[in-house]
């Protein structure tokens, strides 16, 4: 699914205009990078959680070369699904 079918869905759900739904989803979009930037983590209970982790440096090797290379530290973001998410996913009520 792509952010136009899910406006179209968001739309449909609500009752409101396609219009209106781009605008919540782009503001939504928008303050869930913004908290993520700056290091709170994003919480929808039931539906799950976005988070920022920190990954260590490392040692990773070049594909096409073969050789060896530091991959530097940095952070990247996660989602770990809500129990109500999850349920719905496996089919369960």
């Amino acid at each position: 699914m792509n952010k136009q079918e899910i406006i179209s869905n968001m739309a449909a759900e609500s009752g409101l205009s396609k219009k209106d739904c781009a605008a919540a989803l782009d503001a939504y979009i928008a303050s869930v990078k913004k908290s993520l930037k700056e290091g709170d983590a994003v919480r929808l209970v039931g539906f799950g959680t976005f988070d920022v982790k920190k990954r260590s440096a490392r040692t990773g090797k070049n594909p096409k070369t073969g050789e060896s290379m530091k991959i530097p530290e940095c952070k990247v973001p996660t989602f770990k699904a809500g129990k109500e998410l999850k349920t719905a996913v496996n089919g369960k009520k």
